[in-house]
């Protein structure tokens, strides 16, 4: 079963980053930007990255896109999608590069939603969470289009049930 990490507005939070990395053995890692770190710091060792509003590193790039097992991956900050006020601009972006899952920050504000035939995932903050108290992070796992899971977790590793997802994309 594959296994994607997503994290964003980690804000120059180095020891989390490296306990969430020790924690889980991914196929796939995902910043969503504002890490605040450089692009070649340590932390960010094998994470695909993107800039956030807040990272002042200009080697990171505005997206990314990532495939793994037949899902294709947006990854973007969101700040340049005005995610704050509605996910349709990042949507269509997605949709533009074909991509099925979105992965993005921002907002600080941790939530899994289809949208269309969408996955959008926003895994929250490992530093300022907004709308709740834990700091968290994100764990998709699936073995098939019907059945992906968006696990939520807070910074020491304690699952969120009432976060968690199961949606189906086909």
């Amino acid at each position: 079963m594959p296994e994607v990490l997503i994290i964003s507005d980690s804000h120059g939070s180095t020891k989390e980053l490296n306990a969430i990395k020790e924690r889980h053995s991914p196929e796939l890692m995902i910043h969503c930007g504002d890490s605040e770190l450089d692009m070649d710091a340590p932390e960010l060792d094998g994470f695909i990255k993107v800039a956030g509003n807040c990272d002042m590193d200009t080697r990171f790039p505005e997206e990314q896109t990532s495939t793994v097992n037949s899902l294709n991956f947006f990854i973007a900050h969101g700040h340049l999608h005005q995610v704050k006020t509605n996910p349709m601009v990042i949507a269509y972006r997605a949709e533009e590069v074909g991509a099925n899952v979105v992965c993005f920050g921002h907002t600080h504000t941790a939530g899994a939603e289809k949208l269309g035939q969408q996955l959008l995932i926003n895994p929250g903050s490992v530093l300022l969470p907004r709308g709740r108290t834990e700091k968290t992070y994100a764990i998709m796992t699936w073995d098939t289009l019907d059945a992906i899971c968006v696990n939520f977790f807070t910074v020491d590793g304690n699952h969120i049930e009432k976060l968690s997802r199961q949606i189906s994309l086909s």
